[in-house]
């Protein structure tokens, strides 16, 4: 297992900062990179997209899918999904957590403890 692990998120939402907390509670050693302040690249959205597929990336659920128009949430596919990801770091869902068994893409901390060995 890496010494340091990559938190990718916002630093403001609720889920990142559960999963923040969760980490530093059982002294996980990882760096956080805020998307929406540093960016995240078509590279790295094309290697999640990859491992974990551009449908579990991309936040349906929240308001800046919401307010999207109508043309831009039809007939999606992973090229035109992370275009917009690009544009709009936060319709990345979070966190996204790079493990060496894979990326963790919510905050369960099931899915935590079982990918880190941590309870």
């Amino acid at each position: 297992m890496p010494t340091c692990l990559t938190l990718y998120g916002i630093k403001n939402c609720d889920t990142v900062r559960k999963a923040r907390n969760w980490l530093e509670e059982r002294d996980v050693a990882y760096v956080f990179h805020d998307y929406k302040l540093a960016g995240v690249t078509a590279q790295t959205l094309e290697e999640w997209a990859a491992q974990v597929g551009w449908e579990k990336l991309l936040n349906k659920a929240g308001t800046t899918f919401r307010k999207l128009p109508d043309a831009d949430k039809t007939d999606l596919t992973e090229k035109r999904a992370i275009a917009l990801m690009l544009a709009q770091p936060t319709l990345i869902k979070r966190p996204v957590l790079n493990t060496p068994q894979g990326l963790l893409v919510g905050f369960k901390p099931d899915l935590y403890a079982a990918a880190l060995g941590k309870n």
